[in-house]
């Protein structure tokens, strides 16, 4: 059964994780391949594609924003403003992530809802200009007229969406706080595909008809927790991948579509409530035994994960993007 504070866990690590970027100052990522600060300054961090331009898009909740990133040489630009911002109460949420369809950005909206005392659609915005939107899905009304089952205790009626991903002309959503996958249209229609148990799942990927989950696993999100499962659309069960990793937020597949996952580190808090420990989070690669290894450690609570080519990107919580050269075995990644 799901933990009832599991919302507030996730709140106060994002209002902890922001509030302390003046006592911890990040390190430089190390056990691995180099990695470079390519962007720092963002109001907040959370969820990231890579557009049809080739440039990488961050969603910046506390802003109501969805930033456009060179990938290359850090510019920082406005692509889509306006949008529902996080609640003050909160600390979190509002543009949660962001995916294209064909040049059509589309931005995940969560936690603005009147269950938390805002008046705002939870659900999926269609980005029409650059402070021009479309609700075209209300996830919110739709959790709170199919709530989960009676096994699954919540807070928040209309959940806490924390991924989205194109899938089928449409979005394969994760609801970490319901704990369920749901199946989204671009006219409006939500099935949900899997109800789990308390797994607190997060980040997703695609491969062929597969889908991947990352799991955070249950306060105290023990490292046997973080996990990596697979199924198919209309499967009723899942596929262990991997576990090992502690407090999973994302998994992608990466350089010879291998397959990495991102872990914001142990959680050692004295109470519930309490973020992973600043600067433990690591990017992890998937072995063949369905464990996991250490890429790069000293992440300072990593919220999501992309790939270009040899190179990874990795967007904190505290609003800065980390460039990690060569993240593959091929050869000349002793150049960098």
């Amino acid at each position: 059964m799901i933990r009832k504070y599991l919302v507030l866990v996730l709140v106060l690590s994002c209002i902890l994780a922001l509030g302390n970027r003046s006592a911890y100052a990040a390190p430089i990522p190390s056990r691995g391949p180099g990695a470079t600060l390519l962007v720092t300054g963002m109001q907040s961090g959370s969820g990231s594609t890579i557009g049809p331009d080739g440039a990488l898009y961050v969603t910046e909740g506390a802003a109501g924003r969805v930033l456009r990133v060179n990938p290359e040489t850090g510019r920082v630009s406005t692509f889509a403003s306006g949008l529902p911002k996080w609640l003050p109460i909160l600390g979190m949420g509002g543009a949660m992530d962001v995916a294209f369809i064909g040049q059509t950005a589309y931005v995940l909206v969560t936690l603005v809802g009147s269950d938390w005392g805002g008046s705002d659609v939870v659900g999926i915005y269609r980005v029409d200009g650059p402070q021009s939107f479309t609700v075209i899905a209300d996830i919110g009304q739709w959790s709170i007229d199919n709530p989960p089952p009676p096994t699954t205790s919540y807070d928040t009626p209309t959940g806490v969406q924390y991924a989205m991903q194109p899938y089928r002309g449409g979005f394969l959503v994760n609801d970490a706080h319901h704990n369920r996958f749901l199946k989204v249209g671009l006219d409006g229609r939500i099935t949900q595909l899997f109800q789990f148990g308390d797994i607190v799942n997060t980040g997703l990927a695609l491969k062929g008809n597969t889908i991947y989950i990352a799991e955070a696993g249950p306060i105290p999100h023990l490292p046997q927790n973080g996990k990596i499962v697979s199924f198919r659309e209309g499967s009723n069960t899942t596929t262990q991948v991997a576990a090992g990793a502690p407090l999973l937020v994302d998994v992608e597949f990466g350089p010879s579509r291998s397959l990495y996952g991102l872990a914001q580190g142990f959680w050692n808090g004295p109470y519930e409530g309490t973020p992973a420990d600043p600067n433990i989070g690591s990017l992890v690669k998937v072995n063949d035994d369905g464990t996991f290894n250490v890429i790069v450690a000293g992440l300072n609570q990593p919220t999501s994960l992309e790939f270009i080519e040899n190179t990874a990107y990795v967007v904190t919580l505290t609003g800065e993007i980390w460039k990690i050269a060569c993240v593959s075995d091929t050869p000349h990644c002793e150049d960098y």
